[in-house]
């Protein structure tokens, strides 16, 4: 039976499922696999394993672990990204063309070169692909990405103090919508939610479901439950702790876990957090 393992080829990318052969493969082992693009390094983000569903037809090998004379190319692979970027800058501001490189990939035997470029705007670049080619002597490939795409690749540090959602969750590039901002009772300020892309932040969809739970489960504000030190009113919703702040009276206060809770005969149906 195929083992499979998943790769990616740069950090926080899509991963992709390759034939690992009878290779000992481990989370983050450089490798050289096929593509149809040729050889190509990546980085193994998951051990071989068997399908239980059985392997995708078409799959292509991973040729090999990196040795040192591969690696040794991959640092000259980026000596020569750093160099192509140089000359596709130049020959973008000689064009007056309104575009901006974010990243150069060559691939492994430097045949072929992908430039990744962000733009307002639609960019009629054939010209400057027969230029860039005619310097670099090599394939060249343009290919304009969104702005999600860009701070995927660039990377970076988001209000929250931790590294971008994008460039962690290797992949997800599922949409992000106004509604899960509104599921959250976030308020509704472009400032407050987007992140340094522009676009709403990626974190709105993964914290959706701890949020859309907890509002299934939860009394609303004011309901009277019964805890185990006695009844009280909910006070406050904590929905990241699966609790809530409960009035005990005579100026007690105290937090409660949802399966702690108890809500009044009656009231059951009036289940339903506010937020």
């Amino acid at each position: 039976m195929t083992r499979v393992v998943n790769v990616v080829f740069q950090e926080g990318g899509k991963p992709y499922l390759f034939d690992a052969g009878e290779l000992d493969l481990q989370p983050g082992d450089d490798v050289i696999v096929e593509t149809a693009r040729g050889l190509t390094s990546g980085r193994v983000v998951s051990a071989p394993q068997h399908p239980a569903d059985g392997s995708p037809e078409g799959l292509k090998h991973v040729v090999r672990v990196a040795d040192d004379e591969d690696l040794q190319r991959l640092d000259e692979n980026r000596v020569f990204e750093r160099e192509a970027r140089q000359v596709a800058a130049d020959l973008i501001d000689d064009a007056g063309l309104a575009m901006k490189v974010v990243s150069v990939e060559s691939s492994f035997d430097q045949s072929k070169v992908l430039f990744s470029f962000s733009a307002e705007q639609r960019v009629d670049f054939r010209q400057l692909v027969s230029r860039l080619s005619d310097r670099l002597g090599r394939r060249v490939e343009l290919r304009q990405i969104s702005a999600r795409d860009e701070a995927r690749l660039i990377g970076g540090y988001g209000t929250c103090g931790r590294r971008l959602c994008c460039t962690l969750f290797a992949g997800d590039q599922d949409p992000v919508s106004i509604r899960m901002a509104k599921d959250q009772n976030l308020p509704l300020n472009p400032s407050k939610i987007s992140g340094v892309c522009g676009r709403l932040m990626c974190c709105l969809k993964y914290e959706r479901e701890t949020y859309t739970s907890f509002r299934r489960r939860a009394p609303k504000r004011g309901r009277m439950v019964t805890t185990p030190a006695g009844e009280g009113k909910v006070t406050e919703l904590l929905p990241t702790r699966d609790s809530v702040t409960v009035d005990l009276g005579e100026g007690r206060h105290a937090t409660f876990s949802l399966d702690e809770l108890e809500l009044r005969p009656g009231e059951a149906d009036e289940a339903g957090g506010d937020g």
